[in-house]
């Protein structure tokens, strides 16, 4: 279970949210929502420790994340709003890399059958720099498939996919909803999720509103 107690992120001089709190449960999905500026971006970055909160806490399992680290960190799985791989560098090699740097080994032949899956067949040991904007996520999300991860945080997941991939991306979200899992994401796509109970986090306020 993932919880945050009154978090409060600040930019320069100017106070982008506070007094966040919320609580994410197995089973269970969040849909971070939010107008431009509101820190949608920045709190799924704080969730993930890529900055710290001015204020507030985040647990895990009832633990301070800060405490728990490395034990925290397996659990999650972060995927930001760019795609983050490298442009000189395969399908196949940017997703054998990325899952190293999470900490999972896997297989050539599992990075091939991942991006199989997602809808790179024929492009998986071409230059990511000859790949279309929507290619280069589906590389970016092939990580879905492969990790143990209980908690997702996807930021902007749907962004330059077509409609057979937000679909094939929707149903990958529900099956893992429905085994128990957590996915916490932010997306100006509409979607909808045919397994386990959905939240709404409303940024931009006095701070976050959760329902």
């Amino acid at each position: 279970m993932l919880e945050t107690a009154r978090l409060q992120c600040i930019r320069g001089d100017r106070v982008l949210f506070s007094d966040v709190s919320f609580t994410l449960k197995e089973n269970e999905l969040m849909y971070l929502k939010g107008i431009n500026g509101s820190g949608k971006t920045s709190l799924l970055r704080m969730l993930c420790g890529l900055v710290s909160p001015a204020e507030g806490e985040i647990s895990w399992c009832g633990e301070n994340v800060r405490k728990l680290k490395e034990e925290y960190f397996r659990e999650l799985l972060y995927i930001g709003h760019l795609p983050g791989i490298k442009a000189e560098l395969t399908p196949i090699e940017n997703l054998r890399i990325s899952c190293a740097m999470s900490g999972s080994l896997i297989t050539e032949d599992q990075a091939w059958n991942a991006l199989d899956k997602i809808g790179l067949r024929g492009r998986e040991d071409l230059p990511s720099k000859v790949l279309s904007q929507g290619q280069k996520r589906r590389v970016a999300l092939a990580r879905i498939l492969l990790t143990d991860a209980k908690l997702w945080i996807l930021d902007e997941p749907f962004t330059a996919l077509d409609v057979d991939a937000v679909a094939m991306l929707q149903a990958v979200l529900a099956e893992h909803v429905q085994r128990g899992g957590m996915v916490l994401l932010t997306t100006h796509q509409e979607f909808e999720v045919a397994t386990g109970i959905t939240h709404t986090l409303v940024l931009g306020k006095a701070g976050g509103q959760a329902c």
